[in-house]
């Protein structure tokens, strides 16, 4: 039995990534085999290609995030059953039709949620919720920053934020993601980062703000820094525009004995009950309708360097996800 899947061979561009044939796997001892019905696109997926994330092997299947149907159960699994709805994030090898996943890093979707919206939420839509809920928890009346405010994780962001009583301040690179990110919940909107510091000094009567979100890293960080309040807490979550360089820790100190952290879903969620109840709040706000997932692209699997090359050029909005 065949499967296909997207394979790189070496790091590289968009067009490194081929459209091949390859065994189905098997799923051994606390693994299950997937049919997969949506694959998302994250961020992500750019670095393990690129190789600014190293590769555990070659040829590697990039991709962490998808759903799908449970079709084949390894020995000792006992949590799911062939025929489940299921979702995942984090697990490398996505971009495949089936494919084999630890089923402790599986959650079941709820009915009302479509394999689409699964997919191209779990990664994103589980980021935002540690960011919100954990790494600093948004609570009503403060106000805050959050970078790339249009993409998948910053609409998230700003429906949830909102939802919990904040006032966000998105940023953003163009006015017409400027209108997207209002219509997801930014009560302000700040085109680039040139003016965002004195932006954020107007907006809160010079209280500045208690968190910053900053998932673009290298053009951003002195900006974000520059925007807390004495004692804030800037979280670096992601590298869109390259990595943050070597920082000198005093500065820190310079800019108001500040916090700054680099979190990861992986760590996030490393224990099952974590994921459980990540996963658990996610599905809650978007059943409510408090957060709408926005598929804004679908493009097909065998057309993943396609989905990269808009990506990278800054082409998306909202979530996208890849059809097998």
């Amino acid at each position: 039995m065949m499967t296909k899947a997207i394979r790189i061979h070496a790091p590289g561009g968009p067009e490194v990534m081929k459209w091949e044939d390859v065994p189905t796997p098997e799923p051994g001892p606390g693994e299950v085999l997937l049919k997969q019905a949506a694959v998302g696109l994250n961020y992500i997926d750019v670095y393990f290609r690129t190789g600014l994330y190293k590769a555990p092997t070659m040829p590697l299947i990039i991709g962490q995030e998808g759903a799908g149907t449970v079709t084949a159960l390894g020995a000792g699994v006992t949590s799911l059953a062939v025929g489940d709805r299921v979702a995942y994030a984090g697990a490398i090898g996505g971009y495949a039709t089936q494919r084999v996943i630890a089923a402790d890093r599986l959650v079941k979707l709820p009915d009302a949620i479509s394999f689409e919206t699964g997919a191209s939420m779990m990664l994103q839509g589980m980021t935002a919720q540690y960011l919100v809920r954990r790494t600093y928890k948004v609570k009503q009346g403060d106000t805050i920053v959050v970078h790339a405010a249009a993409g998948g994780v910053g609409m998230i962001m700003c429906q949830w934020a909102k939802h919990l009583g904040a006032t966000v301040i998105g940023v953003v690179s163009t006015e017409a993601k400027a209108e997207l990110a209002r219509a997801h919940g930014a009560a302000h909107t700040v085109i680039g980062h040139a003016t965002l510091a004195a932006e954020v000094k107007r907006i809160t009567g010079g209280a500045m703000v208690p968190v910053v979100y900053d998932s673009v890293g290298k053009d951003t960080f002195t900006a974000s820094l520059d925007c807390l309040a004495p004692l804030g807490l800037m979280a670096s979550f992601g590298n869109a525009s390259g990595p943050v360089p070597p920082i000198e820790i005093g500065i820190l100190g310079a800019k108001g004995s500040l916090y700054l952290t680099r979190p990861t879903l992986v760590t996030y969620t490393a224990k099952r009950a974590d994921l459980e109840a990540t996963a658990a709040d996610l599905f809650d706000v978007v059943q409510k309708g408090a957060v709408k997932i926005a598929v804004n692209q679908t493009f097909k699997l065998s057309d993943a360097a396609a989905a990269h090359i808009a990506l990278e050029s800054r082409k998306t909005t909202g979530s996208t996800v890849l059809l097998p």
